[in-house]
């Protein structure tokens, strides 16, 4: 594969991912299944990763200034796929509502990050959509009520559209303890950034030189 579709498809993965998702009408079809949620990504500028970079937060629609999940991620091209470094904000709930609203954003730095060490997703472009999941090994590893659990995160990503299942199985017995047992939440994008994703093409594709 050559450089410039690589670049293409680490691009289109990057401007299909930003935006404001919704699953309202999923939530309103079946609200005693599943609550109205927003997942937003918000691109980063260029220097902050000297590439494509997101910030991410997950919220309820009744309460968007406190995301019950956070995250910052780095978009790196490989040779068949591209990988997405995920970390975790220091004091994450001074950011709250970054992805809405630029002036927070840019309060964001480098030093603020922790890698989640084991917890990168892999994507894969098929057709028009983009298939990804926890790379492998089940050590991407969260500890809820007092259990130890590995993360299953399957994701389905279109122009205009996300659909994600996550779940938390047992370290030891391999069985669901956390997340959705209603299938996946569905989201359709109501606001996009794309415009805002960093295209500097000769920097994307210089590693392959």
């Amino acid at each position: 594969m050559n450089s410039e579709v690589k670049s293409s498809n680490l691009v289109t993965l990057a401007r299909w991912m930003a935006g404001d998702f919704s699953n309202y009408q999923q939530s309103s079809e079946q609200p005693r299944l599943f609550a109205h949620i927003h997942v937003l990504f918000r691109p980063l500028p260029f220097e902050f990763f000297s590439g494509i970079g997101f910030y991410s937060e997950q919220v309820y629609d009744y309460d968007l200034w406190n995301p019950y999940r956070q995250g910052v991620h780095r978009l790196v091209e490989r040779q068949d796929d591209i990988y997405i470094e995920n970390y975790s904000l220091q004091n994450a709930y001074l950011y709250a509502g970054a992805a809405r609203h630029l002036d927070i954003l840019k309060t964001i730095t480098p030093e603020c990050l922790e890698r989640r060490y084991n917890c990168s997703m892999i994507f894969r472009r098929e057709g028009d959509r983009f298939i990804g999941g926890v790379e492998p090994g089940n050590l991407c590893l969260i500890e809820r009520e007092g259990c130890q659990t590995y993360l299953i995160s399957d994701v389905e990503i279109t122009e205009n559209t996300w659909v994600s299942l996550d779940k938390g199985m047992n370290v030891e017995t391999h069985e669901q303890m956390w997340g959705s047992t209603y299938g996946a939440l569905k989201f359709a994008k109501c606001e996009t950034f794309a415009d805002e994703v960093p295209i500097m093409h000769q920097k994307l594709v210089s590693n392959d030189r």
